[in-house]
């Protein structure tokens, strides 16, 4: 391979030796770790196909990676595959601030994309907490959300038009920049397809404007189940944030000591509901909500003063994962996803399940479609610990399912969940997914063992069940 790429590519677009391998050998989950065969770095469309057809005539496999931020192991390298890195796929084509779209190269940094329009009024809605660093081609390959994620959907809400390469070297284009394109939905099916079904060369992406007023309000509680139960309340009352996140006490003095937010340190859980639109009516639901959150048990209510409060508000959000990281030498991060009427007994739940692991657990979530981020705190050099961590997150995961939710809201099922999705689905729905795996990618060389298991997976995996927590058993779907 290594002779056949050196025809194909200049030197420096070839990393093979074992030292360069290893800043490459995972992703945002360190807990599972492969050096590739080597790692291709190519600079032009047509240096990507030809080392794309070249595997697939040599029936190698081919994992690609943006800026690896990924956080179930979705772009873990294969040591007898070909890992293709995108990163020099990093320009924005062309952006059109009439037609409010953005045609942009995978390699693009989410954030860069909102930072390019701005000048035009407008931005790009899906915020994931790793904005600054992750790329646009993985937020399709993981359908991302983020903070406003609630009001404005995830990275599938927002995408007009993908080229991707498939497994056979073709280029292709799904969607276009029209509102609708005839045929089966197959861009839908692409966002979250974990780099199962093709790669992803070119995007457009949809453009917002910016809303006339934006304005946060943080509420504290003494009690978690109160907060929780509060994030249902304000959807009901018919009113639909930009954005409704939610952290525990842990997560709360984890982030105020690093981002001196002005969080309140002994409270038991805070919500941050943003409320954005013309300024009428943030105004009213300003008061609405307001009003609201102390009804049903807020112990304070604050509004941010003006625009350099509220981005404090959010900075502590968005640090919250690097700043549980100086709590304990290790964190999992977990990616359940259940309906919001039963947040507090999912919350009930991990805390049980805290317990009985001896593991504690910060919680910082977006509350308001009820996308679960539980931080399972671990030290991997004590023997045991990392095991227990894997069990305690493989168990909020099913108590999940088991409440109507799913086992991932947007990081990806990757390498991480492969049992869980035995879980969730049946024999039957499992195979449907390795179909349509096969109408793609015959062979299976994009990224293969990843996101849909195997049968083996299934009939070797013993769901743990823990007899601490006493929620229905219900499959969800």
């Amino acid at each position: 391979m290594l002779a056949a790429l050196k025809t194909l590519l200049p030197a420096e677009a070839l990393i093979h030796e074992p030292e360069a391998l290893h800043p490459y050998e995972c992703d945002g989950l360190p807990t599972y770790r492969q050096m590739p065969l080597l790692v291709v770095l190519p600079e032009t469309l047509e240096q990507l196909q030809q080392v794309v057809r070249l595997c697939h005539q040599q029936r190698v496999p081919v994992v690609a990676r943006g800026a690896a931020t990924g956080l179930s192991g979705g772009a873990l390298p294969l040591a007898d595959g070909v890992l293709l890195g995108l990163a020099k796929f990093n320009r924005i084509l062309e952006i059109d601030p009439l037609a409010r779209t953005a045609r942009v190269e995978p390699g693009v940094r989410n954030l860069a994309i909102s930072q390019a329009v701005a000048p035009h009024g407008l931005y790009y809605a899906p915020d994931p907490s790793s904005q600054i660093a992750c790329t646009i081609g993985g937020n399709v390959a993981e359908n991302s959300g983020g903070v406003h994620c609630l009001k404005y959907g995830l990275t599938v809400h927002n995408i007009l038009e993908l080229k991707l390469v498939t497994a056979e070297g073709e280029l292709i284009t799904l969607g276009s920049g029209a509102l609708d394109t005839p045929g089966y939905d197959l861009l839908a099916l692409l966002n979250g397809s974990e780099g199962m079904l093709g790669i992803v060369v070119e995007v457009v992406v949809k453009l917002l404007p910016a809303p006339e007023r934006a304005q946060v309000l943080l509420a504290a509680f003494d009690d978690l189940a109160l907060a929780a139960d509060a994030v249902g309340e304000i959807i009901a009352a018919g009113i639909i944030p930009a954005g409704l996140e939610m952290m525990d006490g842990l997560a709360i003095r984890a982030a105020e000591a690093f981002a001196h937010a002005g969080y309140p340190k002994d409270a038991a859980a805070i919500l941050l509901c943003e409320l954005d639109g013309i300024n009428e009516e943030v105004s009213v639901h300003l008061k609405l909500v307001h009003d609201l959150l102390l009804q049903v048990g807020a112990t304070e209510v604050r509004t941010a003063r003006d625009e350099a409060e509220r981005q404090l508000f959010w900075k502590g959000r968005k640090s919250a994962f690097p700043a549980v990281g100086r709590l304990s030498p290790d964190y999992y991060c977990m990616d359940g996803t259940v309906p919001r009427k039963r947040l507090a007994e999912v919350l009930t739940g991990i805390s049980r399940l805290s317990e009985h692991y001896g593991l504690a657990v910060a919680n910082v979530f977006h509350a308001g479609d009820g996308n679960l981020h539980p931080l399972i705190l671990f030290d991997a050099n004590q023997p045991g610990e990392l095991k227990r961590a894997e069990d305690l997150g493989a168990e909020i995961l099913e108590l999940s399912v088991r409440v109507g939710g799913t086992i991932t809201g947007e990081h990806g099922v990757g390498h991480e969940k492969l049992h869980q999705m035995c879980v969730q689905f049946s024999p039957a729905e499992l195979e449907q997914f390795r179909a349509v795996k096969r109408a793609f990618d015959p062979d299976g060389l994009l990224n293969p063992g990843k996101a849909i298991p195997q049968p083996r997976h299934c009939s070797e995996y013993k769901s743990l069940g823990s007899d601490t927590l006493t929620a229905p058993s219900r499959r969800g779907g």
